[in-house]
This record gives C-alpha cells, sequence and structure tokens, in this order.
C-alpha cells in the first residue's frame, strides 16, 4: 500500500510544472548563505572580533573576580567584628554578673548593719525608758515620802496641839530650864 502512494506522489509530480529555483552565478539561495556566512566569519577574523570578545569577556572575568576578591575580604572583615563584639558581649556578661554578685553582697551587708543599727537603736531606747521609768519611781517615791512627812508634821502638830496645853508647856519649860 505505501508503494501505492509512493508511485501515486512520483506521478503527480512528474506531470506537474516544476519550479525551478532561483540561482545566480550558479549559486542557488543555499549557496548565497553559505557564502555570506564565510564571508562575515572572514571579516570578523580580519578585524579580530573574536579576540576582542575574548579580551573583553577576560576584563569581565577579572572585574567579577575582583569584585568576589572584595567580597571575601569584607566577609572576613565582618567576621572579625563579629567575633570580637560577640567577646565583647561576654565580656560585658561577665562584669554585669561580677556587678550583680557584688551588689548583692552589699546589699546583704547593708542589711545586716540595718538590722545590728535596729537592734542598738531599740536597746538604746528601751535604756532610756527604763531609766525614765526609774526617775519617775525615784521622783514618785520622793513626792510619797515628802506628802507622807507633811502628813505626819501635820499630825504630830496636832497631836501635840490637843495634848499639851499652855500650864503643861510652863511646866516643861520649867523642868528644861532647871535641868540647865
Amino acid at each position: 500500500m505505501v508503494d501505492l502512494l509512493l508511485s501515486a506522489a512520483a506521478a503527480a509530480g512528474a506531470e506537474s510544472h516544476e519550479a525551478v529555483a532561483p540561482s545566480a552565478w550558479g549559486f542557488d539561495p543555499g549557496g548565497w548563505v553559505a557564502l555570506a556566512m564565510v564571508a562575515v566569519i572572514l571579516l570578523m577574523l580580519r578585524f579580530k572580533v573574536p579576540a576582542l570578545v575574548a579580551g573583553m569577556l577576560d576584563k569581565q572575568i577579572a572585574s567579577i573576580r575582583e569584585q568576589l576578591d572584595a567580597a571575601a575580604a569584607l566577609r572576613k572583615e565582618a567576621e572579625a567584628l563579629k567575633a570580637e563584639y560577640e567577646a565583647k558581649m561576654q565580656a560585658s556578661a561577665a562584669e554585669a554578673e561580677t556587678l550583680k554578685a557584688a551588689a548583692s553582697r552589699e546589699a546583704d551587708e547593708i542589711v545586716k548593719q540595718a538590722e545590728a543599727s535596729a537592734v542598738a537603736l531599740i536597746e538604746r531606747r528601751q535604756k532610756m525608758a527604763e531609766d525614765k521609768i526609774a526617775a519617775a519611781e525615784r521622783a514618785a517615791i520622793a513626792d510619797l515620802r515628802a506628802m507622807a512627812a507633811a502628813a505626819a508634821a501635820t499630825a504630830a502638830r496636832g497631836i501635840i496641839a490637843e495634848s499639851h496645853t499652855a500650864t503643861a508647856d510652863k511646866s516643861l519649860v520649867d523642868e528644861a530650864i532647871a535641868g540647865l
């Protein structure tokens, strides 16, 4: 069947008018394209275009290498700065811990001193209160004695006034004079 189709197509092609491909100076269009390509390649070689392209590419490569080297240097510098700041942070943290411990010790000492001062103050005030109480007791005893003495003197006067009359006093005075 395939053979039948191929022979029919060949017969149809033979019967139709065959178009003639244009040609100039013996070159068909494909030949002209090939000839133009060869001319372009020769012109490019003549004007050293590949060398120019290679030079431009080399410059680009050198520029990229410089950028990569600069980036690597910046990275090293950034890593060094990072390490330096990490060390500073650790030192600061250690210093903060030291300061915190010192402040805690100082606060403990202040609390102990305050407790001791409070105890001493309480003792001083208690002693002052005891002294005031003792002074008040002495003053009360002295007042009581003065009142007792005054009451005794008043009572003695009353008793003497009742038991001694003028005649009894005269006889006592006469006895005292006679005894001298």
